[in-house]
């Protein structure tokens, strides 16, 4: 049974390349690096990173641009994440409302641009199909006629040609049409999914508020949840490591969150200082007594 909601959704790859601006090239440098971390378990740098890119960036980011958009969703979900797998969750939330609430956007400027976009190939595919049925008639009529003047071949010859260029036309504009709404239906997806998962994340972070109030104490949170993911080695080490550092997150003084999570993360338990040993008070000289001279 999973300890925690899904890490956030794996992104869309969206079909066109995300050119032209910092925060897309960004992504895009540095994703692999940012992902590789956090299977790792290393989530601060990835933080620090995705926070710094989304406050210098972010507000450059043009909202009619949906590849640009949509690539400010992905970083916002890596902070999320960083802050998951840190025990910061309500960090995290806060990211995944951004994101969630992006992503609405991003469906919300994208299809209006795709609607006029969807509308001229619609006019224009009117208009090619309906000359492109006239060439068809025209071709028909003279492949009727039989015993075709040279001038009648040469009329047949270029009417063909049109055709193909209309024909060509036609079926580039329904690749288009497809693509858009292939498109469209990847960005929708995505506001669907972040919505989910805010709710999911919402839902979880009341239910721990609940529980830690039944238990009447952090503490005693703490040590119930602490034994459950001691013994529960069958969800992969990010998740566990999310949950023991989310323990740590709440009791901050807890040996045993703190010796768990170094556990996670392959580390030795540094050992206990040693005490100072107390001086000891310095002996007292006697001298020795002199003998009465004989």
């Amino acid at each position: 049974m999973s300890l925690v909601p899904a890490l956030l959704p794996s992104l869309f790859a969206l079909s066109l390349p995300l050119l032209g601006q910092n925060l897309p090239e960004k992504f895009r440098d540095n994703r692999a690096a940012w992902e590789e971390n956090l299977a790792k378990g290393v989530s601060a740098p990835v933080r620090k990173a995705t926070e710094a890119v989304l406050a210098q960036d972010g507000p450059a980011v043009n909202p009619s641009d949906y590849n640009a958009m949509h690539a400010m969703v992905a970083v916002m979900s890596l902070a999320a994440r960083s802050c998951v797998l840190e025990g910061a969750w309500e960090d995290a939330v806060g990211h995944l409302q951004k994101a969630a609430r992006t992503a609405a956007d991003n469906v919300t400027a994208a299809e209006g641009t795709f609607g006029r976009i969807r509308q001229q190939h619609e006019e224009n595919l009117k208009t090619w199909r309906g000359e492109a049925a006239k060439l068809d008639q025209r071709l028909a009529d003279l492949d009727n006629l039989g015993g075709l003047t040279s001038d009648q071949i040469k009329t047949r010859t270029q009417i063909r040609a049109q055709l193909d260029e209309f024909r060509n036309a036609i079926a580039s504009s329904e690749r288009s049409l497809k693509e858009i709404d292939s498109l469209a239906g990847q960005l929708r997806k995505e506001q669907e999914v972040y919505a989910a998962s805010l709710a999911e994340w919402q839902g979880f972070l009341a239910k721990e508020k609940a529980d830690i109030a039944r238990k009447g104490s952090v503490q005693a949170y703490v040590a119930e949840k602490l034994d459950q993911v001691k013994g529960d080695d069958a969800n992969p080490m990010p998740e566990r490591l999310a949950y023991a550092r989310r323990l740590q997150h709440l009791d901050p003084e807890s040996g045993d969150c703190r010796r768990l999570v170094n556990g996670l993360m392959g580390k030795d338990e540094e050992p206990p200082a040693p005490k100072a040993k107390a001086k000891s008070a310095p002996r007292k000289k006697h001298k020795g007594r002199t003998r009465a001279a004989a």
